[in-house]
């Protein structure tokens, strides 16, 4: 746990140093689970969102895109079910003063225990290699048929409390002995509803301004524009709308960085499909999802599907695909059915139809909606966290790298010129006036050229380009790549291609 710990200080660390990710409002001590993203980082982040949209809406013929606003008309919530039901169950330690989520606490507790399985079954793997049946050893072992049962009991106990009465949950996380992780104290108050919606006014006068919501989710903006788009769009069913922006939440325990904010970006999509035809539209979906993560080359062991045991009111089905972050695997992108519910109650509370008139089927019908809905800040520290490394070199020195996917670096190549003099800087800045305008690229002249490729390994750039003597004489550069640090010696003419063949999204997209 400890190294876990050490791992993620770093990479909250490291993201600061080199211009990724800064507190808000630092200069006034910060504001607490708010971040801005620097230089780098905003590159980056535009890089994922920009990777997300290619495969998204760029590559399907029956997806379209919108930016819906943030501010909408107050009863979209009261038909989405968010002001009556928007809520996060809290509970406080007397002791410590710190106020935690009762379902969070009793859920971590339940995935200690099924570490533990975990643990053990890996122990037999290693002990019988290929002859092991891991279906056989999870069932008949004494000691992980106990671990997984006993997870199973407390998960179903925690959703059944969460539905009939929140004092259950506190009488769980008590005969559990729970603690509070900082403290150890196990003096815990009543279990309480808090709705996380801000609240904000519109209106020129505090007598006349209209009570709205900072919206806490993007997905509704869709729905109520859903008429609006396929009609305009001339769209059929089966079709997409994607979005991606901000969303506000009044988390009262956001913590572990970026990973759960106030204020966040989703990138998501609503596919609008016929009645009945929601499942096989719901795997095909769970499945290019996860295809589309795994392109990116994080590995495939650091992902998982967590099926949802208890579903939200709308749903009739729902996964989250989960990421090894550096404090475990939590969600990261969740993919649900949602039924028509959507759609029929804005139909109820706006008293207009929204339905589609299939020619096929020549009827009208509500659709039935499959979301993705993808963090775009998780995917951010998904990326960041497991790129950071340290590696020992040959020589027993150490070098940081941020071993990016080149597709979503924020600087393609960095432009070093040996010296500052023989004409060199010169070189240089023409080799930047040619690539500047396919690559964002960067020009680097301070330090000693070691120095300098270690800059840029922190930074997670693919390529530096060294001008040198040579390079007057014969019109060729080396470019050394990142993650191998082999050099090569090429042709300036030839850095473009080179540069174009590493970091095509094309390229990485048909790895899916």
């Amino acid at each position: 746990m400890a190294k876990q710990e050490d791992i993620f200080k770093n990479v909250v660390s490291h993201a600061k140093e080199y211009g990724f990710i800064f507190p808000s409002s630092e200069v006034y001590d910060g504001l607490s689970a708010v971040y801005d993203y620097a230089q780098n980082g905003v590159e980056l982040k535009k890089n994922i969102r920009e990777y997300w949209w290619k495969s998204m809406v760029q590559m399907n013929e029956n997806i379209v895109g919108l930016d819906a606003a943030i501010l909408m008309h107050p009863t979209t919530w009261k038909a989405s079910g968010h002001v009556d039901a928007f809520n996060d169950p809290l509970i406080d330690n007397k002791d410590s003063k710190k106020r935690y989520r009762a379902d969070v606490l009793v859920e971590e507790y339940a995935e200690k225990i099924n570490q533990k399985a975990q643990k053990e079954i890996e122990k037999a793997r290693a002990r019988f290699g290929d002859a092991f049946n891991e279906e056989e050893f999870v069932t008949t072992n004494a000691r992980v048929v106990e671990y997984l049962s006993k997870r199973k009991e407390i998960l179903a106990r925690l959703a059944k409390g969460m539905t009939d009465d929140l004092q259950d949950v506190k009488a769980l996380i008590e005969e559990l002995e729970i603690a509070d992780p900082e403290t150890g104290s196990k003096n815990w108050t009543d279990v309480k509803q808090f709705n996380l919606m801000f609240g904000t006014k519109l209106g020129a006068s505090a007598e006349s301004a209209m009570d709205l919501y900072l919206r806490p989710e993007t997905a509704q903006g869709i729905f109520v524009n859903f008429l609006n788009v396929q009609k305009s769009g001339r769209m059929k069913v089966p079709f997409g709308i994607a979005q991606t922006g901000k969303a506000f939440r009044n988390e009262i325990v956001a913590r572990q960085f970026i990973f759960r904010m106030r204020e966040f970006e989703q990138m998501e999509m609503q596919f609008f499909v016929r009645p009945g035809e929601e499942m096989k539209w719901y795997h095909h979906w769970k499945e290019t999802r996860l295809n589309w993560h795994l392109s990116l080359g994080l590995g495939k062991e650091n992902y998982r599907f967590h099926d949802h045991e208890k579903l939200a009111h709308y749903a009739n089905a729902a996964a989250d695909i989960e990421f090894n972050f550096p404090f475990g695997f939590k969600e990261l992108e969740g993919i649900h059915s949602r039924t028509d519910f959507d759609l029929k109650a804005h139909e109820q509370y706006s008293g207009r139809k929204l339905q589609y008139f299939d020619p096929e089927l020549n009827e009208n019908y509500v659709p039935y909606v499959v979301e993705t809905s993808v963090g775009l800040d998780r995917m951010f520290l998904a990326v960041f966290a497991t790129s950071l490394q340290e590696e020992t070199l040959e020589d027993g020195s150490t070098r940081t790298v941020l071993k990016l996917p080149s597709v979503l670096a924020p600087t393609k190549a960095a432009i070093l010129p040996l010296v500052k003099k023989d004409g060199l800087p010169d070189i240089a800045r023409k080799i930047i006036e040619d690539l500047k305008w396919d690559f964002t690229v960067a020009y680097d002249e301070k330090d000693a050229v070691g120095r300098r490729y270690r800059r840029q390994d922190a930074l997670g750039t693919p390529f530096c380009i060294t001008v040198d003597h040579q390079t007057i004489e014969d019109e060729t550069v080396t470019i050394r790549h990142r993650d191998t640090m082999k050099q090569d010696r090429v042709k300036i003419s030839e850095l473009k291609d080179i540069i174009e063949n590493e970091v095509s999204t094309k390229n990485w997209l048909m790895k899916m």
